[in-house]
């Protein structure tokens, strides 16, 4: 029976997919020690935690790692295809997902959401009232997203056809740009837009994309949402220009360090939204995530290739390891 190994438990019917085409077992513990440990001779590894390099050193059993989710920088994508390993990913099915939570942090901090639910609590119904003469709309405003991937997209969709903002964006490809979206230099779009949406990947060229120049660049009051990765931002220019008030505020889904130390500066301020990095994840998403990589597992097991295989590079060493 095949052995199907994942770093976190999944959805259940995710589960039931794997359960009935092999051995599943989950992980005790998402730690790289713990995966070298008990992943071994696995056949497929389902990635919901970063996977060290180690684990692709000697594998004659593994076929394939299967991103839980889209983004590849949990996968060591060098390690995996020198091993002959397949690499697939889900994407697309949490964009949704991640879209709604932007507008849902983005309105938080435009409406003073957290410091009137807390004054509201702890002094009452005009202290919570007084938070308003501070608080803005979100219509008129200009949006830029950076990244116009699928989760770039699905923003795109929301701030176009459900409030109606100006947009600008900026892609690597400006051939993505759709229709509505003006394409700037990111220079320029961090200078004029209200609200700056991280939706790229992570790379060596978007690492520290968001650097001391360009948040200075910002407008008094401008507002920095992340759910791209947290190295995309340079950390201590952000918490300066927050602190000062330089900024409107920030909502944060991904760090540098994650789990987040509790001690950490983003958690003492006001116009600060920290979210332990779930802006892509409900019921709904973690099915659609779940059984998109449970198929994926399977199609490999019974001898294909992933419909969503990113190291197509690999796939004559494959055959020449698993033989069709």
């Amino acid at each position: 029976m095949s052995y199907i190994f994942s770093t976190h438990p999944l959805h259940p019917d995710a589960e039931a997919m794997l359960k009935a085409a092999g051995d599943l077992r989950v992980a005790s513990a998402p730690d790289p020690e713990t995966l070298l440990r008990e992943g071994e001779g696995a056949e497929v590894v389902i990635v919901r935690a970063p996977i060290p390099p180690a684990f692709f050193g000697n594998v004659p059993a593994l076929r394939a790692a299967v991103r839980h989710g889209a983004g590849l920088d949990m996968i060591p994508y060098d390690a995996a295809t020198a091993a002959g390993v397949l690499i697939a990913n889900v994407p697309a099915v949490n964009a949704p997902t991640v879209a709604e939570h932007v507008y849902m942090v983005m309105l938080a901090l435009l409406r003073q959401f957290r410091p009137m639910d807390r004054d509201l609590r702890s002094d009452g119904w005009n202290a919570g009232r007084a938070r308003s003469e501070r608080a803005h709309d979100l219509a008129g405003r200009t949006i830029g997203i950076v990244g116009m991937g699928n989760v770039g997209k699905a923003v795109f969709r929301i701030a176009k056809y459900g409030f109606g903002l100006d947009i600008v964006v900026n892609s690597r490809s400006p051939a993505s740009v759709p229709d509505g979206a003006r394409f700037l230099s990111l220079d320029d779009l961090v200078s004029i837009a209200d609200i700056v949406v991280l939706c790229c990947p992570l790379t060596p060229e978007t690492t520290g994309l968001m650097s001391r120049e360009r948040i200075a660049r910002m407008k008094p009051g401008a507002i920095l949402v992340n759910v791209s990765r947290g190295p995309v931002v340079d950390d201590a220019a952000l918490i300066e220009a927050l602190k000062a008030g330089r900024i409107g505020g920030a909502a944060l889904d991904v760090f540098s360090t994650q789990p987040v130390p509790l001690e950490h500066p983003y958690f003492r301020l006001d116009n600060v939204i920290v979210t332990p990095h779930l802006a892509g994840i409900t019921e709904e998403s973690m099915m659609r995530m779940g059984t998109g990589a449970a198929a994926e597992a399977i199609r490999v097991l019974k001898g294909g290739l992933p419909t969503n295989l990113r190291n197509p590079e690999v796939v004559e060493h494959y055959r020449r390891r698993f033989p069709a």
